[in-house]
């Protein structure tokens, strides 16, 4: 069994020997553990870092493709490596490598394929009251769209099968923590979460530069959430508020029509209209987005075929 711990990096020169110094070279139930790094773009030396601290292998991008498509990345390289678990964790030592053989517990025992690590959020006090806060929106609305029980979505501390990490996508090119979540949900991939601890801070967050821009780039990120995992749903729902709307309207029109005293009202009937037009063509926005969801499944579905097969021969050439 091939343990590879996977560390996407962006300049993390100056904090990444902290990370691999708490690293663990053996964990139980592993005959290997091996480390990556995916060194996103960086401008300072952090690939030289890395090499000079052990690291077994490393993936560069030339430019800054952005956390998600490092995270792809560092999954299609640990298949490809043979590992059977993978971990995630962050550059910034945030998470406490010492609970790494507990994050991978319930994959050696068979009762997940994906693990998250939970942290103690409201201990956290590097987190803002406005950080914890769509910390917690963001799990909920997670949970709510997965139908999973994760407390904490936005942990990048986790763990995976090789089998896991072949099927997942990741959309949102802001962060992968709440897509691989929902998708695991959605395609039946056995996930749990465990407690976690962790470091303390050693520099302020990539992805909080400010708390306008986090609020912002959250809230967009949780309706685009509904709009590519309940399409259906989600317009469904937005036809049907205004088709009633438009019938409220049409309804009050028609009220002072049999009363005799339409002439003033003229503004009721041209608003319904309008909204009943709109409510209709989005209730069949709803058909067209769900018959693209079931297409975007086949095509997951076809995408997770070809990679078991390409990386079934690059195992078979490199034994």
């Amino acid at each position: 069994m091939k343990l590879i711990i996977q560390i996407p990096c962006f300049n993390e020169a100056g904090a990444l020997p902290i990370t691999l110094k708490e690293l663990p070279r053996e964990v139980t139930g592993f005959s290997s553990v091996e480390w990556l790094v995916i060194n996103d773009g960086s401008t300072d030396n952090t690939e030289e870092t890395a090499r000079k601290n052990g690291v077994d292998h490393i993936v560069s991008f030339t430019n800054n493709q952005g956390l998600a498509r490092a995270f792809l990345a560092g999954l299609d390289t640990a298949v490809k490596l043979g590992a059977d678990v993978i971990v995630n964790t962050d550059a910034d030592n945030q998470y406490m490598a010492a609970d790494i053989p507990a994050l991978v517990a319930p994959i050696l025992a068979g009762r997940a394929d994906v693990v998250i690590g939970a942290r103690p959020i409201n201990g956290i006090e590097s987190f803002s009251l406005a950080k914890k806060m769509l910390q917690k929106i963001g799990s909920f609305v997670v949970r709510f769209v997965s139908k999973t029980s994760i407390p904490d979505a936005p942990s990048g501390f986790r763990a995976m099968t090789r089998e896991a990490a072949m099927r997942f996508n990741v959309f949102n090119d802001y962060t992968y923590t709440l897509e691989t979540i929902i998708q695991a949900g959605q395609k039946n991939i056995a996930i749990t979460s465990v407690p976690v601890r962790v470091n303390s801070s050693l520099r302020p967050s990539r992805l909080v530069k400010s708390v306008p821009s986090y609020i912002r780039k959250s809230l967009v990120t949780i309706i685009r959430i509904f709009i590519v995992y309940k399409a259906f749903r989600f317009f469904m729902s937005l036809g049907l508020t205004l088709l009633c709307l438009g019938l409220i309207g049409g309804i009050r029109y028609l009220y002072f029509y049999f009363s005799g005293d339409s002439a003033g009202h003229i503004q009721s009937l041209i608003l319904a209209s309008i909204l009943l037009g709109v409510g209709f063509q989005t209730m069949l926005t709803a058909f067209l987005a769900d018959l693209l969801a079931v297409n975007r499944r086949l095509m997951e579905d076809v995408q997770y075929r070809v990679k078991k097969m390409e990386f079934s021969k690059e195992s078979d050439r490199s034994s």
